[in-house]
């Protein structure tokens, strides 16, 4: 990759890291399901209610489906999400003794969870170099020439991981979060400050037309 690239993310984000709030491993899981389709800012909201009224695995466990769906209905797809709480604490409590393990397979295989939070749990809790692909990371891909439009997250994951060494995945997958967050958005991305504009397809074009 680029060396313009982690430079300018190294001054822009020295010491990235996930804005999701959480004190337990599961509540990073959890968390991290929850993100999908919605903000950062509206899960912390969410989650700052939800374990406080039930702060321990075995109390979401055996939590009412009504109770934990009327916490999620500010976030997209509150209804399937609010079974996937309940279904991951019961799991984790009668399964895995209450813990989050490093381990792919049983991750994925739990409620809600597909590769891109399994990624993210990984990398954040076992240091796992892994990058997971979110909106923001796949645009940001594309944007910087890494990936293409046509291609899938899971290409777009295979090709980032070619070019990021195995001990910046976690740092680069929280850079190009943060950097699409806050930099270079969907829709008016800040090009006229920034330092990577001329390898951006993005700017070329938006120059060109």
């Amino acid at each position: 990759m680029n060396k313009l690239i982690y430079e300018y993310l190294d001054e822009l984000f020295p010491n990235p890291h996930c804005e999701l709030k959480y004190h337990k491993d599961y509540e990073l899981l959890i968390a991290v399901m929850l993100s999908s389709q919605t903000t950062d800012i509206k899960v912390n909201k969410v989650t700052d209610v939800l374990f406080k009224q039930y702060p321990t695995l075995k109390s979401l466990s055996q939590a009412e489906y009504k109770d934990i769906r009327d916490i999620l209905l500010s976030l997209g797809m509150y209804n399937k999400k609010a079974e996937y709480v309940i279904k991951i604490a019961l799991e984790l409590t009668t399964k895995y003794q209450g813990k989050v393990l490093n381990d792919r397979e049983v991750l994925e295989a739990l409620p809600g969870v597909g590769r891109k939070v399994t990624n993210v749990v990984l990398g954040i809790l076992f240091n796992e170099p892994y990058i997971a692909v979110d909106t923001h990371v796949k645009r940001i891909a594309i944007r910087l020439g890494i990936a293409e439009e046509k291609d899938n997250v899971y290409l777009i994951e295979k090709k980032l991981s070619k070019v990021v060494p195995d001990n910046l995945k976690v740092k680069i997958h929280f850079q190009f979060v943060l950097f699409g967050r806050y930099h270079c958005k969907a829709i008016k991305p800040n090009c006229s400050e920034c330092k990577l504009k001329e390898i951006c397809s993005y700017y070329k074009n938006k120059k060109s037309a």
